[in-house]
């Protein structure tokens, strides 16, 4: 038996967000999504040190679709 204490404050809902109320049978949320970067990008650390003297990010996609994200179940 569900029940909601108090108020209710929502301040984002994004494309794959879910927000529930009460029972639920089945939540699916469904999101794809590509990210490019070239060297040493995503260092982290206090102090991260790299000698990238040069670099190139290859962002030539010839397909349409990387990734093929479908809803599963009812809904």
């Amino acid at each position: 038996m569900p029940a909601i204490v108090g108020a209710v404050k929502i301040i984002s809902v994004g494309p794959s967000s879910i927000v529930q109320f009460g029972d639920s049978v089945f939540l699916s949320p469904t999101s794809a999504s590509k990210t490019y970067a070239g060297s040493g990008s995503f260092n982290t650390g206090d102090l991260p040190r790299t000698a990238n003297i040069l670099s190139s990010t290859n962002t030539f996609d010839p397909d349409l679709f990387d990734t093929n994200a479908t809803k599963v179940g009812p809904g």
